[in-house]
């Protein structure tokens, strides 16, 4: 009788990780699915390497989850995701899409271990809260585009361009650019510094604090300058007269190669910082 039970219980078990895992795949699915749909392929492009990365670390440890649940917390996370899925069948805007991934991540740990088992996620909740969620809050308190303006112009200048700037507008000859909030390269820096968590994740250096923070900073500045050539050119393009030029750097697939050239520049960044680390551990100065 007590086999029996302990089949019973094991069997019962694997169900419920059956079902956690369908959950998971199909909130995952709707969400790749409908950030497709909008043609945001900065946030589809994100969104595919974190989820991947989230699902790779809860994977890896699997079978030391603590899958214990209450009523509370099982109907919270159904709650929880039951508004996600129905606010999924009427999108009016892209902020919705970046709250998605950290509100289902919260839903089905939830599900899976209850409140006190939330600690064991999170490194993929943080990760999740860090795909968008600083896109949506930010932009609420901070507005960085008379900055991006300046260093705009800067190098504008710098390279010969007769150019003037009047708050967030930069004038040239013939023709001027505004650089409002969406241009101004918070996104791209939020970005940046969403990569470099996860890097400092899945491959964690034994660094003093003050050097992690260094790194954040250096993902920072990388997001914000490679923003500013970009803002840079589109500013020439507009002296120069080539609409269609603009419009691919500004809002077509020219504004995802500067997303990747930032965040590429970070992880080469992180790689050599990563290996000036691991040598002067394995070769320490005598």
């Amino acid at each position: 009788m007590a086999k029996s039970n302990i089949v019973v219980r094991a069997t019962s078990l694997k169900d419920f990780r059956f079902w956690l895992l369908a959950i998971a795949a199909g909130l995952i699915a709707i969400h790749l699915v409908l950030t497709y749909r909008t043609d945001n392929a900065n946030l589809l492009v994100s969104s595919m390497v974190f989820w991947f990365v989230v699902s790779y670390l809860i994977w890896v440890k699997r079978y030391t989850l603590n899958l214990k649940v209450s009523l509370i917390s099982t109907l919270l996370g159904g709650v929880l995701l039951g508004v996600v899925l129905l606010k999924s069948t009427a999108i009016t805007g892209g902020n919705f899409l970046r709250l998605y991934p950290f509100l289902s991540g919260v839903g089905v740990a939830l599900l899976a271990s209850g409140f006190r088992g939330m600690r064991q996620y999170w490194q993929e909740l943080t990760l999740l809260f860090f795909l968008g969620v600083p896109e949506v809050l930010f932009p609420l308190f901070v507005d960085i585009s008379e900055l991006t303006a300046r260093f705009s112009t800067t190098l504008l200048r710098f390279t010969g361009f007769d150019v003037a700037r009047q708050g967030v507008f930069i004038h040239l000859p013939t023709g001027s650019v505004e650089v409002y909030s969406a241009c101004s390269g918070l996104q791209t820096i939020l970005q940046v510094l969403g990569f470099a968590l996860l890097c400092m994740i899945l491959v964690p250096m034994r660094s003093h604090w003050l050097q992690k923070l260094a790194l954040f900073f250096a993902a920072a500045l990388i997001g914000f300058v490679v923003n500013s050539v970009r803002v840079a050119l589109m500013a020439h393009l507009v002296a120069a007269q080539q609409p269609e030029a603009f419009q691919y750097w500004h809002v077509g697939q020219g504004s995802l190669v500067f997303s990747m050239v930032a965040v590429m520049s970070f992880i080469g960044l992180y790689w050599w910082f990563a290996q000036s680390t691991l040598s002067a551990i394995c070769n320490p100065l005598k």
